[in-house]
């Protein structure tokens, strides 16, 4: 089974976001592989080490995420392709745009990609990537069988358990719970070092500039406000009750 993964390289889960002129500091902040995409790649090793194949990993990003495609390596993936970030920077329309050119060509039977990314979180890239590859598209997954190339899925919709099924080529975005990534182990650092990576550009894939351009606009990036300390009301019930009806009018601007 020739299994593809999307992945993408965000900022560490515990970094401190800092904003500079409106502009999310890179500055001494650690960079991983996207959590959700975690679950993708041990997802398809698990199905690679059963019934043979090959672990593509795909990422779009800046020169810093081969370290994310080595961390994958490492984890046990055969081989990485990098395709070169333009600088404008990319929107979910481009990346799945610059996925799709790499992919359509490519022999394929299961792509597999996070259910979401923790910094964007638009959950659009795997859709629009299976729409463009015309194939059926199963997120949200905690549970996966493949038998024949019959998929059985088990999707996790906000507490509520739907099993879907497809049949291979399929897109799968992958939801924690799935399974449990593995630690990339020592002999899988030195592997890694020594397995392929691809390096493209837009060039390469002679894509049209003009028709991948970004389709959304950032108008405004700012931190969420300081959390304050609650306030425990005071009084009879009927006094509790306007009190609260003011802080959520009058103060919060809630109702």
């Amino acid at each position: 089974m020739n299994i593809l993964v999307c992945m993408k390289q965000t900022f560490d889960t515990e970094a401190k976001i800092i904003l500079d002129n409106g502009v999310i500091s890179e500055e001494d902040v650690t960079f991983i592989v996207n959590p959700y995409d975690e679950y993708a790649i041990e997802e398809a090793i698990r199905w690679r080490d059963e019934v043979g194949g090959t672990v593509t990993v795909i990422t779009v990003g800046k020169e810093r995420v081969r370290d994310a495609v080595l961390t994958a390596l490492a984890m046990g993936a055969d081989e990485g392709i990098i395709i070169e970030e333009p600088e404008q920077g990319c929107d979910s329309f481009m990346v799945s745009q610059i996925l799709y050119a790499v992919i359509k060509d490519k022999p394929y039977d299961l792509v597999l990609a996070g259910n979401q990314s923790v910094d964007d979180g638009s959950s659009q890239v795997a859709i629009r990537l299976a729409e463009l590859l015309s194939i059926g598209h199963i997120g949200s997954v905690v549970q996966l069988s493949v038998h024949d190339r019959h998929v059985t899925a088990q999707q996790d919709l906000q507490g509520i358990i739907q099993i879907v099924e497809g049949d291979l080529p399929l897109l799968i975005t992958a939801q924690q719970g799935l399974n449990e990534p593995r630690y990339p182990s020592l002999l899988g650092i030195r592997k890694a070092a020594k397995k392929p990576i691809a390096m493209l550009t837009i060039d390469d894939l002679f894509l049209d500039p003009e028709k991948i351009t970004k389709r959304s606009l950032t108008v405004d990036v700012s931190l969420p406000k300081a959390k304050t300390q609650g306030t425990i009301l005071q009084g009879e019930v009927s006094e509790k009750v306007a009190a609260l009806l003011h802080g959520l009018h009058d103060i919060s601007k809630i109702l």
